[in-house]
């Protein structure tokens, strides 16, 4: 059963936590995007907690809400819902008593689920309400390590395919044929399963499988890190190869020049959802790398509030979104988030009465009511000649995925004079660091103080995970070395004006976070959210863009009218007890 917005909107008028003005505008909002669930539309936009959320559900449906994001279930109780059950239904069990077995749901009105459950297993279901991320959590402890499963398969299954390949005649001279049988056969098959979906479940970004002399080695790029995740025999490379290659359409023969393929699977129960995985192969010494990035096929759940905007920078977002004509920016280096902003940018100017249209390397994100071109350079379509076409197509909004020489840079600009929101990255380490960069492409200053309306420099830290840190307070030391880097005055300033701390704060007396290691979370650190840098280009600034100013020049104007930098915005994260000032130090100074 999905619980009744207005319903749920009452259950939360009445605890005061949120002003009735502010409900009926997300009322309104779900109206308008029918596809969004209100009540997480409320958390990601910071106006309730998850905890709140949940006990407001837990009310409305008469059912106990349990948290089991941190418990470690044995594996009798899990055994008694076997895994595929469990995250097909999104239901786990967690305690059996004489009265039946209690099990974690998301919705525990559904009688479908718990009748099917019940007949299966014979025992009564006791239901009751839980989040996702409990689900997600709990259905974690039924996976045997990524290790495990591929010793399995080649202990008990790979051993005709090593032996086959031993008694080839030379390494590498399997032909198409050849290495399309070994891709479709079982073992290599089920590698290649198990080696994507535990990057889905464990919600890696990239996948790397790296040859080497002896070895085949797997790592996962999880929150931004690469971490080590298991070592194969080398001699399984080229079946696991030629199966992605299958996969991706891309030619089994050609093992000399790199290739670039894509393709996605769709997943079941609590991650119910398709994920697209952009495949690149590099010849290297020791046989093909591949790496694959993992990109769900929807932006959709996103808010600006989510990707860490707050108070005035989020508020110059919003009006920079307002204007009809101009450019907004998005800078930062590979991996940085910039898609993402731009997307959830894109999401919330998505109108029936608007035309959006996008030239884009590649298209990460499939839209509805959004014309998205992919560029193909190989047949003379680039960004350059690709947005010259997009103008023709009569946009209101164009989004240009990256603006790379000083052809792009121009047609963006005249698409900005000539009545279009024209929304872009650039690669700049920092917000003003971007104009030099396109005064550098050719960009005449005159024209990009007619265009530019804002710049949103970004980084991606690690979050601190739930309870799993570690509250202290600075020292006198820490304080004067974090003054070499930061404003801390204009941070603590900022605390007080969005009523994170009291009137009386002071920077010795806010407290923040270490991460703690856990049995769940090992590393301290689950997720990750920006830190920006936003620059309103406002008519001081302006003046100093004609004079063809340097970089410090404008940050330093910039930070006079209230521009935090990424530190500085990192370091207001952490006293929200978001993430760690290690973490942001790190991030920042890379």
């Amino acid at each position: 059963m999905r619980i009744d917005p207005k319903n749920l909107a009452q259950v939360i008028a009445d605890t005061g936590l949120i002003s009735k003005q502010d409900l009926e505008v997300a009322l309104k909002h779900i109206a308008d995007n029918p596809s969004l669930d209100f009540g997480e539309s409320l958390v990601s936009s910071g106006k309730i907690s998850d905890e709140d959320l949940n006990y407001a559900k837990s009310h409305i449906l008469g059912i106990p809400f349990v948290d089991l994001a941190g418990e470690k279930i044995d594996f009798s109780i899990l055994s008694l819902i076997p895994e595929p059950i469990a995250r097909t239904h999104n239901i786990v069990p967690y305690k059996k008593t004489d009265k039946g077995l209690e099990v974690a749901m998301l919705d525990p009105d559904d009688l479908r689920e718990i009748e099917f459950i019940n007949k299966k297993i014979g025992i009564k279901i006791l239901p009751r309400l839980t989040n996702k991320e409990s689900i997600r959590r709990v259905l974690l402890q039924y996976q045997k390590s990524l290790k495990e499963e591929f010793g399995d398969i080649i202990s008990k299954e790979a051993g005709d395919i090593l032996m086959q390949q031993t008694d080839s005649s030379a390494p590498g001279s399997e032909d198409s044929a050849e290495l399309k049988k070994m891709a479709e056969e079982l073992p290599i098959v089920r590698m290649v399963d198990a080696l994507l979906s535990h990057a889905i479940t464990q919600q890696a970004s990239d996948i790397h499988v790296e040859p080497f002399e002896k070895e085949l080695l797997v790592r996962y790029r999880i929150d931004g890190i690469l971490h080590s995740t298991m070592v194969l025999p080398k001699k399984i490379a080229p079946g696991i190869t030629a199966r992605i290659k299958v996969m991706s359409q891309l030619r089994l023969d050609e093992k000399r020049l790199p290739q670039d393929g894509r393709f996605k699977i769709e997943t079941g129960g609590i991650s119910a959802k398709k994920v697209s995985f952009r495949v690149s192969i590099l010849p290297t010494y020791f046989g093909e790398k591949i790496v694959m990035r993992l990109l769900p096929e929807s932006s959709k759940g996103f808010t600006l509030e989510g990707l860490g905007l707050h108070g005035t920078g989020l508020e110059m977002i919003h009006r920079a979104m307002k204007q009809t004509v101009g450019m907004i920016l998005v800078t930062g280096p590979t991996g940085s988030g910039k898609s993402t902003t731009l997307y959830t940018v894109l999401d919330i100017l998505n109108k029936p009465e608007v035309n959006i249209s996008t030239v884009e390397d590649p298209v990460e994100y499939q839209m509805p009511r959004i014309n998205q071109t992919q560029v193909k350079p190989e047949i003379g379509l680039t960004f350059a000649s690709g947005l010259r076409s997009l103008l023709r197509q009569d946009p209101d909004i164009v989004m240009v995925g990256e603006i790379r020489d000083g052809e792009t840079a121009a047609l963006a600009i005249n698409a900005a004079l000539t009545g279009h929101l024209v929304l872009s990255t650039l690669h700049t380490n920092s917000a003003s660091g971007a104009i030099p960069r396109f005064i550098d492409m050719g960009g005449e200053p005159f024209l990009l103080v007619s265009v530019l309306n804002i710049i949103i420099a970004q980084r991606l830290v690690r979050k601190l995970h739930g309870e799993s840190k570690e509250q202290y307070f600075l020292t006198q030391a820490e304080i004067k070395d974090l003054e070499r880097q930061a404003d801390l005055k204009r941070v603590v300033e900022v605390l007080k004006e969005e009523k994170i701390v009291g009137e009386n704060a002071t920077i010795e007396k806010i407290p923040f976070y270490k991460p703690k290691a856990s049995e769940t979370c090992p590393s301290g650190y689950a997720g990750r959210i920006a830190i920006h840098e936003i620059l309103h280009v406002s008519p001081a600034i302006k003046n100093l863009i004609l004079t063809r100013a340097t970089t410090d020049s404008i940050e330093e104007l910039a930070r006079k009218e209230g521009m935090l930098t990424l530190i500085e915005d990192g370091l207001f994260q952490a006293a929200m007890g978001i993430t760690s000032i290690e973490e942001v130090l790190r991030v920042a100074n890379e």
